[in-house]
């Protein structure tokens, strides 16, 4: 059975600095209408980060739809269509951990929750890192405490559950698996 949905209507529901959300009304493959509502939002990029001394940086942050702090690793949108997903992993690298990365390297790329929003996101590990020369300051209103972790650490968090993060979590079981090679 083809499975496509035809969109027949779009109604502009809210505009925001990173999401817009619309309704849309559309044509089923049975022929019958139902509506769906969407969020788009800006490509985004995730960043593991592994220092010299073989532990990953994880960053706490207040995060307001959920109403509490969760750990996680850097990560950032792509600010605008010219700019590009290894870029924007770059400047979050700067802003967020104060490193510059000698080897970036992209490891996957995945829709983050594909029921409601169209947010892509590339996911990146950062090696051989160094202090950076010039700070990019961060976002407004962005407040973040960057600790170091053992990946036995990391695992503790999300057997604990105290790392909920699906990027984080994707990010830490790609790093368990390099250590079996």
């Amino acid at each position: 059975m083809n499975l496509e949905e035809k969109v027949i209507k779009v109604e502009p529901k809210y505009k925001g600095s990173i999401i817009d959300v619309e309704k849309q009304t559309v044509k089923l493959p049975n022929g019958d209408t139902s509506t769906r509502d969407v969020v788009h939002h800006s490509k985004a990029v995730g960043i593991l980060v592994i220092t010299k001394s073989n532990k990953m940086l994880l960053e706490r942050q207040w995060r307001a739809p959920i109403s509490k702090s969760t750990l996680e690793i850097p990560a950032g949108k792509v600010d605008n269509r010219d700019d590009t997903s290894k870029h924007a992993a770059i400047r979050e690298l700067n802003e967020e951990t104060r490193y510059h990365a000698n080897n970036l390297k992209r490891i996957t790329g995945f829709y983050s929750t594909v029921g409601f929003s169209d947010e892509y996101m590339d996911l990146y590990m950062a090696t051989d890192l160094e202090p950076v020369s010039d700070e990019l300051p961060r976002d407004q209103g962005e407040y973040l405490n960057i600790d170091e972790y053992t990946l036995e650490e990391a695992m503790n968090l999300i057997d604990s559950g105290k790392i909920e993060d699906a990027k984080t979590i994707t990010a830490i079981f790609y790093w368990k698996l390099l250590q079996k090679k």
